[in-house]
This record gives structure tokens, C-alpha cells and sequence, in this order.
């Protein structure tokens, strides 16, 4: 998850307009302190809060990539919509805002992109470690697959210790309807989209005769539920395969796979499936800085 911090100036301090706050001053440091402190205090607590609200509202326009009105987000954050202003107008004086004309509403800006940019890991390097620890727990190769012009591209892989191991290349694609990170790409993916997309690649393979996209959408439905998707040797014969998708929050889609022989997968197919979603649920933690 993208931390925005919102630059503000200097705390505020009290001013000395009163010949009394003069004459505190002029007696000595020791005297002046406590309201000091207590003012500073009080100036830290409303600068957090400042920066809690900017950040509900960008998250809110996280939500809407079309924009939101000033009362759309005042509802959506429940704040008062002067409130909203006040914060919308300071953060489109950074750009993290803009207008999205011709309409009243506004929407995420450009400085946004710069700061992402910044922050952003590369995925496969970030993802590494979670890899490593999984193969490590269930002594299986694992794989970590992307999503690119309809194909799945394998990135990264971790070999295990077995003289007999499922293995794959970096750079090498595998179709999207009969493989485990293939199903749980289309699971993820508007329907439609998902549909055109099995179609074409079944058709484009000489698979049409066999393709059944109703049996599939069936099984995507289950995939969707259970956050799993399964490759029983329909890719390749003696092995098989359990996989989930996972959505980086720079909209980047990933699968990670432990592919197995199947003689290894059938016994060990409930603990497979359970250290995967265990790892899913760490990493989805870590990505939303919980």
C-alpha cells in the first residue's frame, strides 16, 4: 500500500499579542513551557488528523478513477463538504488532485504517478522471498507468472529439492483456460473479457473441439470462491498444478503456482492448497501495510 504524506509548514506556535504573553516570555524559558508544549501538542494532534482525512479522500478517489464531486466525497468520508474543500484545494495545489473536466468533480492527479514510481519494487524481487519461504515449506518448485497480451508469462521460479522437479523457463508463456495461474488470471477478469480470451486462445490452438466455455465458466466460479485455481494434467501430462492471482496495487496481476508430478500432488494436494493461501494471505497483508 502507497503511503501519502501530505507536506504541511511549521507547527503553529502562540502568539505573543498581550502584554501578559510579552511579560511571560521576557521572565524566563521555564514559565512559557507547559502551554508550549501543550500548544504544540495540540498542533501535532490536528496535523495527524489533517493527514487522515487527505488520506481517506484519496482512497476514495482510489475507488472512483472517473472523479467524484465535493459532496460525493464529503458523503463517502463523512466530513463535513467544507471540510473537503479545504483538503481538496491543498492537495490539488501539490497535483496530487486534479479537475476532471468538463465536470464539477475531481480525481487523482499526475504527482501521484511520480510518487508511485518512487516507491515501486520490482514485482518479482519483492515477491522473492514469499516465494522461497513456500517452497521451502512444501519442498515443491513454485512458480511466479505474469499476465501479458493474453498469455501467462512465467518471471520467476524456485526449484526444489527433488531429483524429480516440475520445471518451466523464464520467458516462456502458457495458455490462460488449461492451466492453474492461467484459470486464476480469467477468474480475476471481468467475465466477458474472460470469454473472449479462452475463446480465441482455444481456437487459435486447434483446442475448439474439446473447449467448453460453459464448463470453464463453471469452474471459474469456483475458482472465484475459493481463491484457487487447479491444473489436473490438462497442460501436461504427469503433472499438476494449484495456483492463485494476486493484484499488486499498481493494478499488475500475478499468479504463483506450485506445479508437482502427480503422483506427489494427489497425496499432498489439501496441504498444497492450504500453504498457498497462506502465503496469498501474507502477501495481500504486506501490500495493504497491515
Amino acid at each position: 500500500m502507497y503511503h501519502i504524506v501530505v507536506k504541511r509548514g511549521g507547527l503553529p506556535v502562540p502568539h505573543m499579542d498581550s502584554p501578559f504573553d510579552r511579560d511571560r516570555a521576557a521572565s524566563g524559558p521555564e514559565r512559557g513551557k507547559p502551554q508550549r508544549r501543550e500548544t504544540e501538542s495540540r498542533g501535532e494532534a490536528k496535523g495527524v488528523q489533517v493527514i487522515a482525512r487527505a488520506a481517506q479522500i484519496l482512497q476514495a478517489l482510489e475507488r472512483d478513477p472517473g472523479g467524484l464531486s465535493l459532496g460525493e466525497i464529503a458523503a463517502r468520508v463523512n466530513l463535513p463538504r467544507s471540510t473537503v474543500q479545504r483538503i481538496v484545494a491543498a492537495l490539488a495545489r501539490e497535483n496530487l488532485l486534479i479537475s476532471a473536466t468538463p465536470s464539477a468533480r475531481v480525481r487523482l492527479g499526475p504527482a501521484l504517478l511520480r510518487l508511485a514510481s518512487a516507491a515501486r519494487l520490482e514485482t518479482a524481487e519483492f515477491l522473492r522471498p514469499f516465494l522461497e519461504a513456500l517452497s521451502k515449506q512444501v519442498n515443491e518448485t513454485v512458480d511466479l507468472a505474469a499476465l501479458a497480451n493474453g498469455k501467462v508469462v512465467f518471471i520467476d521460479q524456485v526449484l526444489a529439492n527433488h531429483r524429480l522437479q516440475a520445471v518451466s523457463g523464464i520467458g516462456m508463456t502458457f495458455p490462460l483456460h488449461c492451466t492453474a495461474n492461467g484459470k486464476a488470471f480469467l477468474a480475476a477478469m471481468d467475465p466477458a473479457q474472460a470469454q473472449r480470451l479462452a475463446e480465441a486462445e482455444a481456437a487459435s490452438g486447434g483446442d475448439r473441439a474439446s473447449f467448453s466455455w460453459k464448463r470453464l465458466a463453471a469452474e471459474l466460479e469456483t475458482v472465484r470462491t475459493a481463491g484457487i485455481a487447479f491444473d489436473r494434467e490438462e497442460y501436461t501430462t504427469g503433472i499438476c498444478a494449484v495456483g492463485t492471482a494476486i493484484r499488486i496495487p499498481s493494478a499488475e496481476m500475478v499468479a504463483v503456482t506450485i506445479p508437482v508430478p502427480t503422483h506427489r500432488f494427489q497425496p499432498s494436494e489439501a496441504r498444497l492448497v492450504a500453504a498457498l493461501k497462506a502465503t496469498a494471505a501474507e502477501i495481500h497483508k504486506l501490500l495493504r501495510g497491515r
